[in-house]
C-alpha cells in the first residue's frame, strides 16, 4: 500500500468539497490528507488528496472524481517530479528552566518558528514533509503536547509543468 498524491481541480463552486468528500464516504475510500483553496485561476480550487492503496485501488478513485460534474482534471503525481509540503502548529508544555531552552533548541534545529510563548507554553511553527514534522512531534512529546493541528500535504509540480496545462 501507499501514500498517493492526487492534484484536483474543481470549479470553485459552494457544495464541491462536500461532493468530493461524500463520494470517498459512499466508496468507502479512506482520506489520508486533505488540503483545498483557490488557485491560480479565480474560477476554480485545487484539492489536494492524499490516499492510501494499491494502484487499482487508486484508478478507481480517480474514475470516481472524473464522474463529478464539478471535476475538471484530476491527476496523480505520486510518481511526478513535484514538491510536498505540509504545516503544523504544535503547542508544548514548556515552563520557565531547561526544558524550554530544549524546546526552542529543538525548534531551530528543525527551522520552526516559535510564534507564540507563554508562562507555560510555548507554540511552535513547522512547515516541511511529512516525515520531518513527524520527527519533531516524536522530539516534542517527551514536553508534553498540549495541542497538535497540522494541514493536509499540498503539492505542486517542479519547473514548467502545470496540472492545468495538461491535456
Amino acid at each position: 500500500m501507499k501514500a498517493h498524491t492526487l492534484s484536483v481541480l474543481v470549479e470553485n463552486k459552494a457544495g464541491v468539497l462536500s461532493r468530493v468528500a461524500g463520494l470517498f464516504s459512499r466508496r468507502g475510500f479512506n482520506i489520508e490528507s486533505l488540503a483545498v483553496g483557490t488557485c491560480e485561476e479565480p474560477n476554480m480550487s485545487r484539492i489536494t488528496i492524499v490516499v492510501i492503496g494499491d494502484d487499482a485501488h487508486l484508478e478507481q478513485v480517480k474514475k470516481q472524481l472524473n464522474k463529478l460534474i464539478d471535476v475538471i482534471r484530476v491527476t496523480d503525481i505520486t510518481y511526478r517530479d513535484h514538491v510536498a509540503r505540509e504545516l503544523a502548529l504544535i503547542k508544548v508544555h514548556a515552563e520557565a528552566g531547561s526544558s524550554r531552552a530544549e524546546i526552542m533548541q529543538i525548534a531551530t534545529i528543525f527551522r520552526a518558528k516559535i510564534i507564540d510563548v507563554g508562562t507555560k507554553t510555548i507554540v511552535l511553527e513547522i512547515t516541511g514533509n511529512t516525515d520531518k514534522i513527524d520527527a519533531l512531534e516524536k522530539l516534542l512529546r517527551q514536553f508534553g503536547i498540549k495541542e497538535l493541528v497540522r494541514t493536509g500535504r499540498v503539492a505542486i509540480l517542479r519547473g514548467a509543468k502545470t496540472v492545468a496545462g495538461e491535456k
